[in-house]
Formats: C-alpha cells, structure tokens, sequence
C-alpha cells in the first residue's frame, strides 16, 4: 500500500524552528519529486517546496515558494525512505497544516489549484501553529 506520513508538527514560538518529517512506505521517493504543501484556514492550498528525483550521486535539486524562502530547507535520507522539511524563523502566519506529496516533477507543486489528481500520493498532513 503506498502511504506518506507526516510527523513531526507542533507548537512553536514565533522565530522558532520545527522539522517535519514526511515517511514513505510500499513505494522508493527517491523515484519521486517529493514536496511540501500547506494548507492555511481561509487560503487555498499553496506548494511551499520541492526536491526533484534522486539521480545518481545527487538527492536532487531544491525549489521554494517565495514565502518561504530563506527559511525553510527541504532534504531527503534515501536510506530511509523520507523526505523532510527544517523550518527556521518561523512566522504566525506559517501556522497551517502541512502534508508531503509526491509527483513526477517539481513544478507540479507550484501552480495555482493545486489538485490531489496532480500527485501519486499524499499524506494526510500535520498542524504547525506558530504562537506565542
């Protein structure tokens, strides 16, 4: 069965960091463009970052929606079949709920109306509050 699970979320204070962690089972993400997706009340779900397919000696290349950049990093553990997503500074308005997808490429995360229909999986998602 091809499964995402996310862990990882939390409260955490404003500046603050928090690591998701996004694990996979019944398929190989390195195969796979793996990306984080957030889901913010009263906003439409946005792609917030990406890591394409694996090739060779390369875990891939990273891409970041612009509200996020600078803060947050995504990376990948082949060995353990997970994809994670390290959030630093973090913001009140980053508290939403954060799910993991996988996809044949990267640009699929960063269109508007993001659709279940464009990933092969997706995980269920996680809450991230930012509050002091």
């Amino acid at each position: 069965q091809v499964q995402l699970v996310e862990s990882g979320g939390g409260l955490v204070q404003p500046g603050g960091s928090l690591r998701v962690s996004c694990q996979a089972s019944g398929f190989t993400l390195e195969n796979h463009a793996v990306g984080w997706l957030r889901q913010i009340p009263g906003k439409e779900r946005e792609g917030i970052s990406c890591i394409t397919k694996s090739e060779g000696p390369s875990l891939g290349s990273t891409f970041y929606g612009d509200s996020v950049k600078g803060r947050f990093t995504i990376s990948r553990d082949i060995a353990k079949n997970m994809v994670y997503l390290q959030m630093n500074s973090l913001k009140f308005e980053d508290t939403a709920v954060y799910s993991c997808a996988a996809a044949p490429k990267c640009p699929r995360f960063f269109v508007d109306g993001l659709d279940d229909s464009f990933f092969d999986a997706r995980g269920q998602g996680i809450q991230v509050t930012v509050s002091s």
